[in-house]
């Protein structure tokens, strides 16, 4: 929202709204999947942030390490970015997730997990689980390593730990979660009271993504699928962000509560006049550089990364 004296017709929220409708106003019916994925690539995907990029195989699944200079390699946080689970790709992502990375001072393992409709669930799922083993066979401790993700992204990270605290596996040391997607069956009241405010995402849209990965006979409320009807006990600690200006804002709100009943150690930030997954425009929002200053915060207290440079 503009503040007082800034016209709101270059407000930097305005900006960024620009940017993510000139993009969807490209569209029609007959855009294939493949050109929105190339279109999205093209518009979100510049970064010049000083930081190395390394392709790598993450057992089966592509991926790419986003390293500053002089980080410690035994910490590492695996980023799931977002997209629907129909679009995005750590190209489209790579500015922010270097963003993290040099804000927190230490490296992002992002990955390409196969997307939907060509991949439905739980295809990505066991991709984000196969990046995970494959980091902790490589000698990574899971004290050491953090999930982060935005979006769908941030359903794949809950969905992950869910899926690893089942198993009885390792779960990573914390998580952040970016106006995460945890409810596919789209029940928050903010569908209607942010329905104005929104000027993206709406339920038809939502539900639309949902049957995308789902495929006809999925269930939404499969735990899995929308973390928001999960046990959601013995989760780590997480960093829940979101704008107020969502409508899914409530995946946020509603998964926050039942976390923390769940004895989860929960910090939930609403960001006043933010759209879906704002810290993605650094280069337009000081909130978003306020944003990522935060994770990085929270990152440095759980992976203790500020204490092991300074007493290295």
């Amino acid at each position: 929202m503009a503040r007082a004296g800034e016209d709101i017709a270059t407000a930097p929220i305005d900006l960024a709204i620009a940017r993510i409708r000139a993009v969807y106003r490209s569209w029609n019916r007959d855009t294939s999947v493949a050109q929105m994925r190339s279109d999205w690539d093209a518009a979100f995907g510049g970064s010049t942030a000083p930081v190395a990029y390394e392709r790598v195989c993450a057992g089966s699944v592509d991926g790419e390490w986003i390293s500053p200079a002089n980080v410690p390699e035994d910490n590492a946080i695996l980023y799931f970015h977002g997209g629907g689970f129909r679009l995005g790709s750590v190209t489209s992502h790579r500015d922010l997730m270097a963003q993290i990375a040099l804000a927190s001072g230490c490296r992002v393992l992002a990955i390409n997990y196969r997307l939907a409709p060509e991949h439905r669930f739980p295809t990505a799922l066991d991709d984000a689980l196969v990046a995970y083993g494959w980091m902790l066979d490589r000698g990574l401790k899971s004290e050491n390593v953090a999930f982060a993700g935005d979006s769908a992204g941030g359903n794949l990270v809950l969905a992950a730990m869910l899926a690893l605290r089942e198993r009885g596996l390792p779960l990573p040391v914390s998580a952040v979660l970016m106006s995460p997607w945890t409810d596919l069956a789209a029940t928050g009241s903010s569908y209607v009271s942010r329905a104005e405010a929104d000027p993206i995402h709406q339920r038809s849209m939502i539900l639309a993504l949902a049957k995308n990965y789902l495929g006809g006979q999925g269930d939404p409320y499969d735990p899995l699928v929308s973390p928001l009807y999960a046990d959601l006990a013995g989760l780590p600690p997480l960093l829940i962000q979101v704008g107020d200006r969502e409508t899914v804002l409530d995946d946020s709100v509603m998964f926050a509560d039942l976390a923390r009943a769940a004895g989860v150690d929960v910090s939930l930030e609403v960001w006043d006049g933010m759209i879906h997954v704002f810290q993605m425009f650094g280069a337009e929002l000081p909130e978003a550089r306020q944003a990522i200053a935060s994770i990085a915060g929270f990152l440095n207290r759980h992976l203790h990364i500020k204490a092991e440079r300074a007493s290295s």
